[in-house]
């Protein structure tokens, strides 16, 4: 990414080139990303392929101004970053399903970014309802942010009853945990983005993939809220978790959400693939 790219990203996020890659920094630039790029997964229904590539991330994200799922949205702020002198680091995650179930490899993307005052967060800008901030990458204790109480603990056999592979405990591996719930299992070797490809290709296509059988477009509000178009039943959910959901009638609604809404220009509304 040329510092060109770069300053069009930060104005696609509303955010000033920085003088300096710090904790603060970082901070400012997640929160804005997350309030402006939508978490999304509708290339999968509108039959738009999906490139783990860096020009094509940026041309999807900067100058469509659409969002993505994990991989292209922690993708693009990833090279973002390292562009802006952060030390950044990509690591897979398995998200913990249904009963505690870890889900394929690759199945997510997280970002470890080290900053110039010695900051070491983990950060993460596509896992939908998650940390509002980077959370501290080395704290084991709980960590309070707008998203709700965080931590990130070693995992091992007594983490939600899932040992690793031959049942031995995988001292390596961290738990990223939001409140009593396990999110995802995070490994701490250093990937790049390649090795994501099979994992993207298995949620845009398999039957077994949530992403494959459902439609989501999502973000936060300046005010802390959050914004869900599913097909077309729209939900805000308020700081203090409860929810209004209305359903929209009309395509003309629908598009309109998508527009004044989430930024999203779409010539057609998207519908779940098989099941027009």
């Amino acid at each position: 990414m040329n510092s060109a790219q770069a300053d069009a990203y930060l104005r696609r996020i509303g955010a000033q080139h920085p003088a300096w890659p710090t904790s603060d920094v970082l901070r400012e630039l997640q929160l804005r990303h997350l309030q402006t790029v939508p978490f999304e997964n509708l290339s999968i229904h509108l039959g738009e392929e999906i490139v783990l590539e860096e020009k094509r991330l940026l041309d999807k994200v900067v100058g469509a101004r659409r969002g993505g799922f994990c991989y292209e949205l922690n993708g693009a702020f990833g090279a973002l970053l390292g562009t802006l002198g952060f030390d950044v680091t990509y690591l897979a995650a398995r998200v913990y399903g249904d009963e505690g179930k870890l889900g394929i490899p690759y199945d997510h993307l997280a970002l470890r970014v080290r900053t110039v005052d010695g900051g070491d967060w983990l950060t993460d800008v596509g896992f939908g309802a998650h940390s509002h901030y980077p959370l501290a990458f080395g704290e084991r204790g709980e960590q309070r942010d707008p998203g709700g109480m965080f931590r990130v603990v070693e995992s091992g056999p007594d983490a939600a009853g899932v040992r690793g592979a031959g049942g031995s405990r995988e001292r390596e591996d961290l738990d990223v945990l939001l409140g009593d719930k396990h999110q995802y299992r995070l490994e701490v070797r250093p990937r790049v983005l390649g090795d994501f490809v099979a994992g993207a290709w298995w949620h845009a296509t398999s039957p077994l993939s949530h992403f494959a059988r459902s439609l989501v477009c999502s973000r936060i509000t300046e005010d802390g809220e959050r914004i869900t178009l599913s097909g077309r039943r729209f939900t805000l959910t308020k700081a203090d978790g409860t929810k209004e959901v209305s359903e929209l009638v009309t395509d003309e609604e629908v598009l309109a959400a998508y527009r004044g809404r989430f930024g999203i220009e779409l010539d057609r509304v998207p519908e779940v693939r098989g099941a027009q």
